[in-house]
């Protein structure tokens, strides 16, 4: 047998958390001595305890512990409830990161208040070019929503490309158009330049872009959820010198290494005219 002190080193838990389940009825010593009281725990309680600790920080209270220990749920059984609360965990900080760099954008947008691009912005024309794409719908043009549409179409669209023996001759592009719907929904344009004409046989759209006489061209360093102050100045900069846009801004991927979207290369691509 154990001391108490023993056994809450071994099981990695505090002694104040064994008196606490001791006292609610979780986990009772397997002998407490009758004159000092002291209690006593065995090396198979290790195997209650684990299930206990493991169950609370899947977000459940002690009282709902409590009724699945003594259903007897299996290892199995708590294995799979482990690996959903992970994913869970996983999604929901993967979404804090997100939300914590559309704030940073947010912050430097701010910052970067009337200061305005002068050599950075470059007016070129666009060249029609023939793409291959797939389209889905997302709630808004917000980063927030675009991405989560935008980053499945695209790895959808290349997956279908190679089966298809489809090589992309260009890097990606995703462009946005107004949506039937008459709310904030637009349509995301995942697409890639090709040499290819249209068939059945390929299942993507096979599309030609046409020109854009006059675009006001900026270029964006980092992840797409940081992407709002470099729009912004863009915004600015087409503002002050007489012009205005004329739809959505086309994104034209230059680099885009897998897993490191702080290192992307973005230029944006805004149709523009005369005021």
């Amino acid at each position: 047998m154990f001391s108490i002190g023993d056994f809450a080193r071994r099981g990695l838990v505090s002694v104040r958390m064994l008196r606490h389940y001791d006292a609610i009825g979780l986990l009772r010593p397997a002998h407490v001595d009758p004159v000092s009281g002291y209690r006593y725990y065995q090396a198979d309680q290790l195997a209650r305890l684990n299930r206990i600790i493991a169950l609370k920080d899947l977000g459940l209270t002690l009282g709902q512990v409590r009724a699945i220990l003594d259903e007897q749920v299996s290892v199995a059984e708590l294995r799979g409830m482990l690996r959903l609360r992970q994913a869970e965990l996983a999604a929901t900080i993967a979404a804090d990161s997100a939300r914590l760099a559309r704030v940073h954008a947010r912050l430097r947008a701010m910052e970067s208040e009337g200061h305005m691009p002068t050599d950075e912005v470059l007016v070129k024309r666009l060249t029609p070019v023939r793409v291959a794409e797939l389209v889905a719908p997302a709630a808004s043009h917000a980063p927030e929503d675009i991405g989560p549409v935008a980053g499945p179409l695209f790895d959808d669209l290349f997956a279908r490309l190679a089966r298809a023996g489809v090589t992309p001759t260009g890097p990606p592009i995703a462009y946005y158009t107004d949506s039937p719907q008459a709310d904030d929904t637009i349509i995301v344009h995942a697409a890639v330049p090709v040499a290819a004409e249209p068939d059945a046989g390929h299942d993507v759209a096979i599309v030609d872009l046409p020109e854009v006489p006059a675009a006001a061209t900026l270029t964006h360093r980092g992840s797409m959820n940081e992407v709002v102050p470099t729009g912004q100045l863009l915004a600015a900069w087409i503002d002050a010198h007489g012009y205005r846009g004329v739809g959505y801004p086309r994104e034209l991927y230059l680099a885009c290494p897998p897993h490191a979207p702080e290192r992307w290369v973005t230029e944006l691509q805004a149709p523009i005219t005369k005021s």
